[in-house]
């Protein structure tokens, strides 16, 4: 008899039950690759794997419409094609990367490496035309494609030189900000639908607007936010940058300014907001408030390099749930509303609250943060815990004049020190070495979140049940 490779021998009882023959699930496991040190060796050998168990996954039917036997078998394919990437990208990641960006001469955005990186490595992650039917899906019809997206960016950000130098690329000003700065140097504003950015004095105002979602963002909302960040730091006529919401249309809300709640709900369940969302939001917009923007001909560390970066003030009116409670982190000053108050429900999201595991407990201390973050505790924005997060809180309709005060203190005489004294800050508490390791985790770890289960049973028993299609109620 035969020797039968004993993993073909595990795997082909779960194949044939979805309808493969013993001889295909013999076939396709002979098909694993055994990895060398030759990038171009493994990018073929790997491949024909990739391109064997992307056939077999063909033949299936859809998520939605395959039994438990072809979900099983689904299962098995893509976790054994995902071992073997993991494989892969130890070995090549660094080379991977650099063949990319012509190495390392040329900045390359998270979203468009992967894009590159489909071309070049067949396989590696998912193609244009893959991520094209997952995003027509709703969550939990997904088969996880988007998780590869997140191994890859995992590696490179795990590598010293690899992830220093994408994490420089995302802090780069977007050429769409280049191309609308005329713009607000000479009308002094530029609207960008789901953000604007306006010159009041010496200050710019960074508005977000989603009105409809109670400012939560989503793939709509994310490159607006960033490029009015870019407009706003880029602007030579102001010395201070101020970040708020505008007023939503939600009944409960109508007419009120809500700083935001935070993810999109709606659109996370309805599977439209990709797992890229996360790293684009995080290394780019977010990261460009706290690290200020890049040069291109200085990497962005606090010891070697200069950055274009101005002090920021939040306003906390309502709430500011998730990604926005996220965004009070990486604040120089906090003004809230007494009313307001700061959630980080990721348990009931079932995703990794940004840098908040990083950051929140510099600001509350650690059991406090696990409590936030694991517990779902509130943090009211006018009681002892929320003071350590808010530098001032005044009554609601004392806002306004509070936040004019705030500018007034930090530009009445002048912010010359501003830029050095967040490095000096930065170099302490966050330096960018520990900002690229955070994120190698997190990029693995939030690629099996956003694609998980678990995900969808908590959006369901949390949030889909009491849910109308108009807009989405904070957890």
């Amino acid at each position: 008899m035969t020797s039968i490779d004993p993993y073909a021998r595990q795997i082909a009882p779960v194949l044939e039950k979805a309808g493969f023959s013993t001889a295909e699930a013999r076939a396709w496991s002979a098909e694993r690759a055994v990895a060398s040190a030759d990038l171009a060796t493994d990018n073929e050998r790997f491949g024909r794997f990739w391109r064997a168990t992307a056939r077999f996954l063909e033949r299936l039917p859809a998520h939605a419409a395959r039994s438990a036997d072809e979900q099983a078998a689904a299962e098995q394919l893509l976790a054994a094609a995902r071992n073997a990437r993991e494989r892969f990208l130890s070995l090549h990641a660094r080379a991977v990367y650099e063949a990319l960006t012509e190495g390392c001469t040329r900045f390359v955005r998270a979203d468009a490496l992967c894009e590159r990186a489909a071309i070049a490595y067949p396989g590696l992650v998912p193609d244009r035309a893959t991520m094209a039917r997952e995003m027509q899906q709703p969550l939990r019809a997904k088969d996880g494609h988007e998780i590869d997206q997140g191994l890859l960016l995992a590696h490179v950000l795990a590598d010293p030189a690899t992830g220093t130098h994408l994490c420089h690329a995302m802090l780069l000003p977007r050429e769409e900000s280049l191309a609308r700065l005329s713009e607000l140097e000479r009308s002094g504003v530029v609207e960008l639908g789901a953000a604007s950015v306006r010159r009041e004095g010496r200050a710019s105002i960074v508005t977000l607007s989603h009105p409809r979602f109670l400012n939560a963002e989503d793939e709509t909302t994310l490159d607006a936010a960033e490029t009015a960040v870019d407009l706003a730091l880029l602007d030579p006529a102001t010395e201070i940058c101020v970040l708020r919401g505008g007023p939503v249309e939600h009944p409960n809300y109508a007419g009120r300014r809500v700083f935001g709640a935070g993810i999109n709900l709606t659109h996370l369940y309805l599977g439209r907001i990709p797992y890229l969302f996360y790293l684009t939001r995080d290394l780019g917009c977010v990261n460009k408030i706290y690290r200020g923007l890049a040069l291109r001909e200085v990497t962005p560390e606090e010891t070697r390099g200069r950055t274009t970066e101005k002090p920021w003030i939040a306003t906390v009116e309502t709430f500011a749930i998730g990604g926005h409670c996220q965004y009070l982190l990486v604040m120089d000053y906090v003004v809230a509303a007494s009313d307001a108050y700061m959630t980080l429900p990721a348990r009931k999201e079932g995703i990794i609250p940004g840098a908040a595991n990083m950051r929140l407990p510099r600001f509350v201390g650690d059991r406090i943060a696990r409590q936030a973050i694991l517990l779902e505790r509130r943090l009211d924005c006018d009681s002892a815990e929320g003071r350590l997060i808010c530098d001032e809180v005044v009554a609601p309709d004392a806002l306004d004049a509070a936040l004019a005060r705030a500018i007034d203190n930090f530009t009445g005489s002048g912010v010359v020190s501003a830029a050095g004294n967040r490095r000096a800050l930065r170099v302490v508490q966050e330096p960018l070495d520990a900002f690229r390791r955070y994120f190698a985790v997190y990029a693995r770890e939030q690629a099996y979140c956003h694609l998980s289960p678990a995900l969808i049973a908590n959006l369901e028993k949390h949030w889909v049940r009491r849910q109308t299609p108009r807009a989405q109620t904070p957890l």
